[in-house]
């Protein structure tokens, strides 16, 4: 028997926004990185020109002061507890992330999640940021990478927490959604404001079902 979860990152199990934004704002690039996203969002831009003109801007800065950032993000209340528990009751879980992999792969290993997928920033030999994104995750395709996961694991029941607009593919491909603290116009199957109200509502499904 097996059960998934996929969870989105930012402003779900930890308390930075958007890694876009807030390196924008380390780096002293989001007056342009506003352009950028405007352009992204009226269409005049695909998803993957506006990832490569983000990171176009932090040409030359450094791996290590992207992990910096990295390391500083906390998590939000109850994030440890809840994957203890959902690992307890045989879920399989995953990080979806249209942010970064710095981030999303420091979080990935500390809670032994067992599939992580976020965007990549791209260096070169020397550790430097080049200005290339791989961009695994797209504003629309956490749906897809949910469905792939379903039909390699099967599982028995499909659970989806997120906040954002990005996250209502993946809400369309699970059993059940739960929408923390969602932006206006996100909606789950339940809307919740922490991580211990999504514990009670798994604990209340798994005893639905009898197990």
């Amino acid at each position: 028997m097996v059960r998934l979860i996929a969870f989105d990152l930012e402003g779900t199990l930890v308390k930075s926004v958007s890694s876009w934004v807030e390196l924008h704002k380390r780096f002293g690039t989001w007056d342009k990185g506003k352009e950028y996203a405007e352009l992204f969002f009226s269409g005049r831009i695909d998803y993957v020109e506006w990832a490569e003109l983000d990171a176009s801007l932090w040409k030359g800065h450094t791996r290590d002061e992207i992990v910096e950032w990295a390391n500083s993000v906390e998590y939000m209340e109850g994030a440890k507890e809840l994957i203890g528990f959902l690992r307890e009751n045989d879920f399989r879980i995953a990080i979806l992330s249209s942010g970064l992999m710095c981030l999303a792969g420091r979080i990935a290993r500390e809670l032994e999640v067992d599939y992580v997928f976020a965007n990549e920033l791209i260096f070169d030999e020397n550790g430097l940021v080049t200005g290339k994104v791989n961009p695994l995750v797209d504003f629309k395709s956490k749906g897809t990478i949910l469905r792939e996961l379903k039909e390699e694991l099967k599982p028995e029941l499909t659970v989806a927490v997120g906040d954002g607009f990005n996250d209502l593919s993946m809400f369309r491909e699970a059993d059940v959604s739960i929408a923390i603290n969602p932006h206006e116009g996100v909606e789950g199957d339940h809307n919740v404001e922490s991580l211990h109200e999504v514990m009670e509502i798994i604990r209340g499904l798994i005893e639905e079902r009898g197990q």
